[in-house]
C-alpha cells in the first residue's frame, strides 16, 4: 500500500482497525477500544453495506463519532483566543459546523479501510486529561504511523479532543488556519468558509 494512502487511512482518525488492548490499559484506552469495536461491527455488517441503507450507515457512524469525540473541546481549542469573544449562540453554531465538517471527512474516508491495525502502546492520565499513544500498522506491516489521542474525562467516560498523526495535531492545524482567516478577514468569514465546506 502506498505510504500516502496509509497516511490518509491514519488521518481517518485511526479508528478503523482491530485493537488488541494490553492488560494494563486504563479507562481512557478502554473507552477508545470499546468505541472502535462498535464501529468495526458497523463496518462489517453486510446489511448496512447495501446501497439502500447508506444513509442509515452514515447516521450510525455519526452517533459513534459523538461518543468518541468532544466536539466542543475541539472547537474551543481550535479557536483558541477567539473562543472567549464568541457569544453562547456563536459557540454552539461553531461547534455544530466543526462537528459536521469532521464527520463528513471521517465518513468519506471509511471506504479506505484495508485491514490496518491500531496497537495501543501506552496511556498517561493526569487528572481529567489523558494521552493514549497508538500506532497504525498497514496490512502488510510495511508502514507504521504513530497516532496519539489527547483525551478529556467527561463524567464517567473519556472523549478524544485531539488526534496527533505522525506528530501533526488536528487541533493545531485547525487553530493555525482559523486564526489566519480571522486575522485577515473576520470571524464571520471563518464561519462562512467552514459552512461552504459542508
Amino acid at each position: 500500500m502506498p505510504a500516502q494512502r496509509t497516511l490518509v487511512v491514519a488521518a481517518a482518525l485511526g479508528l478503523l482497525a482491530l485493537l488488541a488492548p494490553p492488560a494494563w490499559a486504563g479507562q481512557a484506552a478502554d473507552d477508545l477500544v470499546a468505541s472502535i469495536d462498535r464501529v468495526l461491527k458497523l463496518l462489517d455488517n453486510p446489511e448496512l453495506k447495501q446501497p439502500a441503507r447508506v444513509e442509515e450507515r452514515r447516521q450510525a457512524i455519526r452517533r459513534f463519532a459523538g461518543e468518541v469525540f468532544d466536539f466542543e473541546e475541539i472547537a474551543r481549542h481550535s479557536l483558541a483566543r477567539h473562543w472567549e469573544a464568541r457569544t453562547r449562540s456563536e459557540r454552539d453554531e461553531f461547534v455544530q459546523l466543526l462537528r459536521e465538517l469532521l464527520e463528513r471527512s471521517f465518513i468519506g474516508r471509511l471506504d479506505l479501510y484495508n485491514g490496518e491495525q491500531v496497537v495501543v502502546l501506552s496511556e498517561a492520565i493526569e487528572g481529567d486529561s489523558a494521552i493514549v499513544k497508538t500506532h497504525v500498522v498497514t496490512r502488510q506491516g510495511a508502514d507504521v504511523i504513530p497516532v496519539d489521542y489527547r483525551m478529556v474525562r467527561r463524567g464517567d467516560h473519556w472523549r478524544a479532543c485531539d488526534v496527533v498523526i505522525g506528530g501533526l495535531s488536528l487541533v493545531d492545524n485547525y487553530r493555525a488556519q482559523f486564526d489566519k482567516i480571522i486575522q485577515r478577514a473576520s470571524y464571520a468569514q471563518l464561519v462562512k468558509q467552514v459552512r461552504e465546506k459542508q
